[in-house]
């Protein structure tokens, strides 16, 4: 049975998710016959000539993730937002950019919501008590010294810097979530041919008193993760819901400006606390690029943090001209890109790497994970919701949360706290 929708819903739909046409008909699973292709058929009922029928309405919602009852409007909502937007040029993006954005946000807001909706029935839940505990005026030290309390992690002790960058984060990561901060680390909408480039966001905050959530983009260098989780603990801390850009060294012409601007020295103080790392670095002239890169190289290493993000410190202290670190800066990148390409071929070597269970297990994060494992066993949570908020099939739940146990039992071995 057809149903009478407004053509312009389900343009705005497909445009603000980030899909084009052909990628909509893919997912829709709309499938092409001899008298059209599968794009055709979306496009006919995008133009008015046919209508949807009621099951595929239901498949609308779903990929496009928008409730059922939004496909019988009168016209199109208006755009949500996304918080405040930090990015230095939002609009420098392209539409299916930020549509893909805007979708992986709500997705993340939605699972947000259930998760606060899930904790406040917890007889033992305590919340948070930093978020929206700092202002600007503190000052860039007196943040770093919050933020390093709550997560009970010292930032000058060297010894917490052994291993490299992922160790680190992983560190970061765990102290956050024992905090009471969801961090996750995602960067498609489900499938890798839809995965949003870490030059259209590079993490989001939502600074929710019950359940404060930090998404970094999967698609960025590791290394700089930390950067970006410390980054979105000071918007949280600031009580600001938000996305966040790339580092900017632009002189901030506006509030939104100077906030942004105001975290990235809050995450460079706590990774590289200016009366400690100093004694790691070796003396070199601001347009010396061969010493500079040196003396980068080494601080990056001790310290376990990003070679572009020590650069920052340096350009943001007048140490490295601008020249000079637009010329390492470029020389990073191009490092990275080759290193991605490196990892591509590698996993088709070895019949596309870890299994899905172990990447989703960490793009998730414990905190997220665990929960849906104790509130799915307990009952509390249906198949529905876990699915929502694991991002996968209802059917594929108790598999995963199997494989979970699983780790978890090895963990505990692993500790020799079992038998």
């Amino acid at each position: 049975m057809s149903i009478a929708v407004n053509p312009e819903i389900l343009i705005w739909a497909r445009q603000s998710a980030g899909f084009d046409v052909e990628d909509a008909a893919r997912k829709l699973g709309l499938g092409s016959s001899q008298k059209s292709t599968a794009a055709e058929k979306l496009a006919a009922m995008e133009a008015g000539e046919k209508q949807p029928t009621r099951n595929q309405l239901a498949k609308f919602a779903n990929v496009y993730k928008r409730p059922l009852i939004t496909f019988y409007l009168a016209e199109p909502p208006k755009t949500g937002q996304r918080g405040q937007d930090f990015r230095q040029t939002p609009d420098a993006r392209g539409q299916r950019d930020n549509g893909m954005l805007d979708a992986l946000l709500r997705d993340v807001k939605a699972r947000q919501e259930l998760v606060k909706d899930v904790l406040v029935d917890e007889e033992d839940f305590e919340a948070p008590n930093f978020v929206g505990s700092a202002d600007i005026s503190f000052g860039v030290g007196k943040v770093v010294e919050m933020i390093a309390n709550a997560l009970a992690f010292d930032h000058t002790e060297i010894s917490l810097r052994k291993g490299d960058s992922n160790a680190l984060f992983r560190r970061l990561r765990a102290a956050a979530e024992n905090a009471g901060v969801f961090v996750l680390v995602l960067g498609d909408l489900g499938h890798h041919t839809l995965s949003i480039g870490a030059d259209v966001f590079r993490g989001f905050a939502i600074a929710d008193p019950v359940a404060p959530f930090v998404v970094i983009n999967a698609k960025d260098a590791r290394p700089a993760r930390s950067f970006t989780l410390i980054h979105e603990l000071a918007h949280i801390f600031l009580g600001q819901t938000g996305v966040s850009g790339s580092v900017s060294t632009e002189q901030p012409k506006t509030d939104l400006a100077r906030i942004e601007k105001f975290c990235n020295d809050v995450a460079g103080e706590f990774l590289l606390p200016e009366e400690h790392f100093r004694k790691a670095s070796i003396a070199f002239s601001s347009d010396d690029i061969e010493a500079a890169r040196a003396c980068i190289d080494l601080v990056a290493s001790r310290w376990s943090v990003s070679e572009p993000m020590v650069a920052y410190r340096f350009q943001r202290t007048g140490e490295l001209t601008d020249g000079a670190y637009q010329t390492l800066q470029q020389e990073y990148h191009q490092r990275w890109l080759a290193n991605v390409k490196k990892e591509k071929a590698k996993q088709r070597e070895n019949d596309g790497g870890p299994s899905g269970y172990v990447i989703k297990y960490h793009n998730l994060g414990h905190a997220l994970v665990d929960v849906v494992h104790r509130n799915f066993k307990d009952r509390n949570l249906t198949h529905t919701h876990a699915a929502q908020l694991l991002g996968a099939k209802a059917i594929s739940i108790p598999g995963f949360l199997n494989f979970v146990e699983s780790v978890r039992r090895k963990n505990v071995q692993g500790n020799g706290h079992a038998s």
